[in-house]
């Protein structure tokens, strides 16, 4: 089937775990819902066949927040499965600021999937996440205030 790109603005009141969470019981119940072989989430992850080789292709396929923002290394396989914090030297790249908004964060997220070339792909935000099972996230801002999470990465066999 190949890797999936996949993208979320989700509400955040500061606890990116919390909102990983969130975001996960919504996405399950929109994907597996009406799914008579998944009940609950915890369901889904016992299906090692799916999750060990193909995967969701969305943000189930993370299972956890790590604090730092160092690039994933695949050698590691502690950093499978992982989601965690753009750099801000690379939110200040990508924005221009350091307190980017919901607005311009699906700004750069529609240009991306409208990239005319793969290079083009690579140097945009969602290009930032280069490594399957993992994810970044983003703050995002109303005025000075933090108030979601932009969250990208790639999952799939």
């Amino acid at each position: 089937m190949g890797a999936s790109g996949w993208d979320y603005v989700t509400t955040c009141d500061g606890d990116a775990e919390a909102a990983l969470a969130t975001l996960q019981a919504k996405v399950f119940q929109e994907e597996y819902g009406d799914d008579a072989r998944y009940r609950s989430l915890e369901d889904l992850y016992e299906d090692e066949e799916l999750m060990g080789t193909e995967g969701t292709h969305t943000i189930l396929d993370i299972d956890r927040v790590v604090a730092t923002d160092d690039p994933p290394s695949s050698s590691a396989m502690s950093d499978y499965g992982t989601l965690r914090p753009l750099a801000l030297d690379r939110v200040t790249h990508h924005f221009g600021t350091d307190r980017p908004s919901v607005e311009q964060y699906e700004e750069l997220a529609t240009a991306a999937h409208e990239a005319a070339s793969h290079e083009e792909y690579e140097q945009s935000l969602l290009g930032e996440c280069r490594m399957r099972w993992t994810g970044n996230y983003v703050v995002l801002y109303s005025g000075d205030r933090p108030t979601h999470l932009g969250i990208f990465g790639i999952s799939g066999d």
